[in-house]
């Protein structure tokens, strides 16, 4: 029995002395596939974000449509990131992609960063007018009494935050809408809504100019 066990461990090794290469291949290749594994970094969290899935202009209405979920990083999310936005107004034009973030949305947060403004919506009565200015600009405001035909600079360097667009009435409805609020000619005209940022003592006179007059801007 001796001699038989002496035999098969000599053919035993004479086996792995014959595919010693292929072994020491197949242990060395195991090793580098166990480091690998070993060294390679689990799957980061990801936290759910909205984007716009299309590119939306600005004063649109946000809709569940407009939007669709992404995976991000949570270190990525923005800090001012709007939490409901589905039915705010934008105040500025969104990027496919982009979040939508406070800032974007027509209201209080359009002054972010600007504690000596407070937002103030008024009309301008010639929409092509208001066409002119963009976001960010300053200008100067004026009102003319449609009475007397006199004019006065009702602010100075009064920075726009806003242009959003709104479907108004028109023609007869407009000025249906005007005489049964009481309101004067000069709000009979459709115009054009632009927010602007002014100085808390200031927001009375840019009010009443806006509902007495006829308002118009210079750069």
């Amino acid at each position: 029995m001796f001699t038989r066990l002496t035999t098969s461990a000599r053919r035993v090794r004479r086996g792995v002395l014959a595919h010693r290469r292929l072994l020491a291949f197949l242990l060395t290749a195991a090793a580098v596939a166990i480091g690998l594994s070993a060294a390679r970094p689990h799957p980061p969290d990801t936290t759910t974000m909205a984007v716009a899935s299309r590119d939306l202009p600005v004063g649109a209405v946000i809709g569940a449509a407009d939007l669709t979920e992404v995976e991000t990083d949570p270190s990525q999310l923005p800090a001012d990131l709007a939490e409901t936005p589905i039915g705010e107004r934008l105040a500025a034009p969104l990027r496919r992609g982009e979040p939508v973030t406070d800032v974007r949305l027509v209201g209080p947060d359009l002054t972010e960063g600007r504690p000596d403004l407070v937002a103030v919506p008024v009309r301008l009565p010639d929409a092509e007018m208001a066409g002119l200015l963009r976001v960010g600009d300053t200008v100067d405001l004026y009102a003319t009494d449609p009475a007397t035909a006199e004019t006065a600079q009702v602010t100075t360097d009064t920075l726009i935050l806003s242009l959003p667009h709104r479907a108004e009435p028109t023609g007869d409805d407009s000025v249906a809408q005007a005489k049964s609020e009481g309101i004067g000619a000069a709000n009979t005209s459709t115009g054009r809504l632009v927010i602007v940022g002014v100085a808390a003592s200031s927001v009375e006179d840019v009010t009443s100019a806006g509902v007495g007059g006829y308002l118009t801007f210079a750069y």
